[in-house]
């Protein structure tokens, strides 16, 4: 898959989860389940454009990107740390938060050379080769599932 159709699905499915969480209405916005609350999914998500800029970073200097070196169980020590940071209550801030970190996103893959996309700078966790391709669709599988589990949710 080229860089572009990456970006694009990428796009679609921040486009989709974004609609998803414009579509709760009030205290469901706060409500949690299972632990997180819509709202800190969103505050989660807007960290981890942020995350993936920097670790992508990190990748192609052929360090382990900082978000695995202790993310602790289920990365609960990292995203714990998301949650505290973007802490609004308020759904426009925080959307208006996650379009700005996606656009972030989006213009540092824009610069990425496609050489660069799948290639093996030695970066390797739980005995998996890590790129800048696979961090961006592990991103992607997140918004996916993130949003599935708000529209069962509701």
């Amino acid at each position: 898959m080229a860089i572009e159709d990456q970006v694009e699905n990428l796009s679609r499915s921040v486009k989709d989860f974004t609609e998803c969480v414009d579509s709760l209405h009030g205290e469901m916005f706060l409500k949690k389940l299972n632990g997180w609350s819509p709202r800190d999914t969103l505050a989660h998500l807007i960290g981890w454009n942020r995350y993936t800029v920097k670790g992508c970073e990190q990748i192609r200097r052929g360090d382990l990107p900082f978000y695995l070196v202790d993310p602790g169980e289920d990365y609960c020590k990292v995203n714990a740390v998301l949650i505290r940071e973007y802490s609004s209550k308020d759904i426009s801030e925080l959307l208006d938060e996650l379009e700005a970190s996606t656009n972030e996103l989006k213009a540092f893959l824009g610069m990425v050379d496609p050489l660069d996309w799948d290639r093996d700078y030695g970066v390797m966790y739980q005995g998996f080769n890590i790129t800048v391709r696979n961090s961006v669709d592990a991103l992607i599988e997140d918004y996916i599932n993130h949003r599935q589990q708000l529209e069962e949710w509701v």
